[in-house]
């Protein structure tokens, strides 16, 4: 028998607290670094489950399983919620005000500790070491690397390779893979461009910001049409220009956010470099009396996942779930900071996406065109995976996922 068949065959007495847990956790929704119930959650499952647990990052937790000789596997899931009022009317809604588990973060956290659980009891159908990491604060691009700067790489064995996955609105009971790409390099950035202020009627006077800005919001529309080669990915979004208070003041300044989003480093750098420019150059044509400031914030890196680990992950789960079950990822720009934490060990990673939209929905959906209006996508008011089947295949993919790793025959 493999050692997926031996350390799964628990799985079904199991499941039962998975789903209390995650009942419990979207209850209970925690804001980015306020973790501190979740937290204690989470340390309290893995040390019974005898794992040696530390905390890290302020709400991160970490377990760590040795169990004799054998290749390191690090599994992440992410657990701070988001500032959305929760409307799917499920019975075990958020009973937090204003706060809702609306991206699965839920999710990811109870399949790992399920999956954590079946590799602890099922020690002896592997060998290696098995770490369970408990992220805080991904929805602010900062938890992971809270957890680095707190002392991970030195705290824990290096791991051989890292993994993590996603619940998204595909089919639940289906899991997508991808080599290369698959979530963008994010980037918000606050950019306050000075003027000189004046009354309304003595425009002469003044070197006005209102002005200026609005030149800079068209400009950066060349950034990606004219300074991106055709075929390279890039979005530059000027989500808000404020400035001035009445209709007869010229203020004396301008503040534009963007976000922009790029599947490359080296387009990032170069897009990055292009905005800058760009707004230097019109302070300049305008005759802005001081240096625009820059301030990045909600930064996350590329997720890119390795060829090689993906291929041999992407095996095992046609293996055990079935060619029909597996499909390809495609690229989302939607961002994550899971990789800071491969990145700060130097080692490869997979991030995969698990199904959480109800079969026969998604199914309709797709045939009929009505995707965008009938399955909610994460960070929606309504966004709710059910729960059966994917919670037992979010258990199932971490173990698998691990043991292509740790495990040979029992």
């Amino acid at each position: 028998m493999s050692s997926h068949h031996t350390v799964l065959a628990g799985l079904e007495a199991e499941l039962p607290w998975v789903r209390d847990v995650y009942q419990d956790l979207h209850r209970h929704p925690e804001l980015s670094l306020e973790e501190h119930r979740t937290s204690q959650l989470v340390a309290e499952k893995l040390a019974t489950f005898g794992y040696e647990v530390t905390h890290l990052g302020g709400t991160g937790v970490v377990g760590v399983l040795p169990n004799g000789e054998g290749p390191t596997v690090l599994a992440r899931a992410d657990m701070d919620a988001l500032p959305v009022t929760e409307a799917t009317g499920l019975g075990y809604s958020s009973t937090v005000a204003g706060v809702m588990h609306a991206c699965g973060h839920d999710v990811h956290v109870s399949t790992l500790l399920g999956a954590a659980k079946l590799m602890a009891d099922g020690r002896a159908a592997w060998s290696g070491t098995y770490i369970a990491l408990f992220q805080p604060a991904e929805e602010v691009g900062v938890g992971s690397q809270a957890m680095v700067d707190d002392g991970l790489v030195t705290t824990v064995p290096r791991p051989d390779v890292a993994l993590a996955q996603h619940a998204m609105p595909i089919a639940a009971g289906t899991v997508a893979t991808a080599a290369g790409p698959v979530l963008s390099a994010g980037d918000s950035l606050r950019i306050t461009v000075f003027g000189k202020g004046a009354h309304g009627s003595m425009p002469h006077m003044a070197v006005d910001p209102v002005v200026l800005a609005s030149s800079i919001v068209l400009r950066l529309q060349t950034v990606v049409s004219r300074e991106t080669k055709p075929g390279d990915f890039a979005v530059v979004t000027v989500g808000a220009l404020n400035a001035g208070t009445k209709s007869n003041i010229i203020p004396d300044r301008a503040t534009l956010l963007l976000n922009i989003r790029t599947y490359d480093n080296q387009v990032r750098t170069a897009v990055l470099a292009a905005i800058e420019r760009i707004v230097r150059g019109e302070c300049v044509t305008a005759g802005s009396p001081q240096e625009p400031k820059f301030e990045y914030y909600d930064q996350f890196p590329l997720t890119s996942n390795d060829e090689a680990v993906t291929a041999k992950v992407t095996d095992a789960f046609t293996a055990h779930f079935g060619s029909d079950a597996v499909h390809s990822a495609t690229r989302q720009t939607a961002s994550e900071d899971f990789s800071r934490i491969p990145d700060a060990f130097g080692v490869p990673y997979t991030f995969w996406m698990i199904g959480g939209a109800d079969p026969e929905t998604y199914r309709a959906a797709v045939a009929n065109g009505t995707l965008r209006r009938d399955v909610p996508a994460n960070h929606s008011p309504f966004f709710a995976p059910v729960m059966d089947p994917t919670l037992e295949v979010g258990v199932r993919a971490q173990v698998v996922a691990a043991l292509t790793y740790l495990g040979g025959s029992a």
